[in-house]
């Protein structure tokens, strides 16, 4: 069984999200951020990082949410959310799963956290939303050359994987922006259709989570 340490709606979203998607047992050990427990000596000992999430597999700590999403896609549901090592799919899939922590997650998390900088909060918020708003614009440019070619509406066309729950968590990270994601109009199809998904009623539910429901 999996252990996950998390708090609702932060970058152990997707993970959690996949826990419930694949139907693996596992336990949640809720890390209280406010109180800043993730930055407390039992924490880091888990994450030297400092933040969640950490999942408990085979009872070691293994922490990095892009890595844990391609972990969990591998290792279960028989090749359901990740094409084989062998796929003609799995160069692109894996160049979607990084590509979104480098020009999606990135600026995202400046723009929340624009004091991790020690900088002008604006400026690196004005800076953040330019290069987020440039990521969704390609994104949703490359969904919709795949719905005109008839390959689908998912990142790797007709077949749905762990990118297209990644990239759902980083939309919903956008809804305070002035433009968030979903706005664009074949991410929001995207974001419609994963929301519609009963794992994510039931992620929801967990995590006590309302918005952007």
């Amino acid at each position: 069984m999996y252990a996950l340490y998390y708090s609702p709606g932060t970058a152990s979203l997707v993970v959690h999200w996949l826990l419930i998607e694949l139907d693996l047992p596992h336990e949640l050990r809720s890390v209280d951020m406010a109180g800043r427990a993730h930055k407390g000596a039992d924490y880091l000992a888990l994450n030297p990082n400092g933040v969640v999430p950490t999942l408990l597999v085979d009872g070691q700590p293994r922490y990095e949410a892009a890595a844990l999403t391609v972990y969990l896609a591998d290792r279960h549901g028989d090749g359901a959310f990740a094409p084989a090592p062998d796929d003609a799919q799995r160069a692109e899939y894996l160049q979607w799963m990084f590509n979104l922590v480098a020009t999606l997650q990135a600026p995202l998390r400046l723009w929340w956290y624009p004091s991790d900088l020690q900088a002008d909060d604006e400026a690196v918020r004005r800076g953040a939303q330019a290069r987020i708003e440039a990521a969704c614009e390609r994104l949703d440019a490359h969904l919709g050359a795949s719905v005109a070619q008839g390959r689908g509406p998912y990142l790797l066309g007709e077949r749905l994987s762990a990118a297209d729950f990644y990239l759902t968590m980083l939309m919903r990270w956008t809804r305070k922006l002035p433009r968030p994601a979903h706005e664009w109009p074949h991410l929001g199809e995207l974001a419609r259709r994963m929301k519609a998904r009963p794992s994510f009623a039931e992620l929801y539910r967990r995590e006590g989570l309302e918005e952007w429901a």
